[in-house]
């Protein structure tokens, strides 16, 4: 442990920080999640409804990704290709069908 005033608190700031980018990624990674089982739930059985949940949840994980970005809790070439994974998801079922 530091024994500096200063260096405690970077150790608190850098704490607090690391928390925050650890909320920003795992919210990104947890509407990943929420978007690829709405598409295999799309996949499964097509209507206009689970596509439009589909749609939604891809919407809340660019969102939430490009926060991440924003924040800088995540690098943007990460960011992009996250986004990339998520549209060619979306891309190879719509072919596929």
């Amino acid at each position: 442990m530091a024994n500096i005033k200063s260096a405690v608190k970077r150790i608190e700031i850098a704490e607090r920080n690391r928390q925050r980018n650890k909320s920003y990624r795992s919210a990104a990674k947890t509407l990943a999640k929420t978007y690829y089982a709405a598409l295999s739930e799309f996949a499964a059985d097509p209507s206009d409804e689970k596509k439009q949940a589909v749609d939604s949840s891809m919407s809340a994980a660019f969102s939430k990704i490009d926060k991440a970005v924003k924040r800088g809790s995540l690098h943007k070439n990460a960011a992009a290709r996250r986004k990339s994974r998520i549209a060619k998801a979306l891309k190879q079922h719509e072919t596929a069908s």
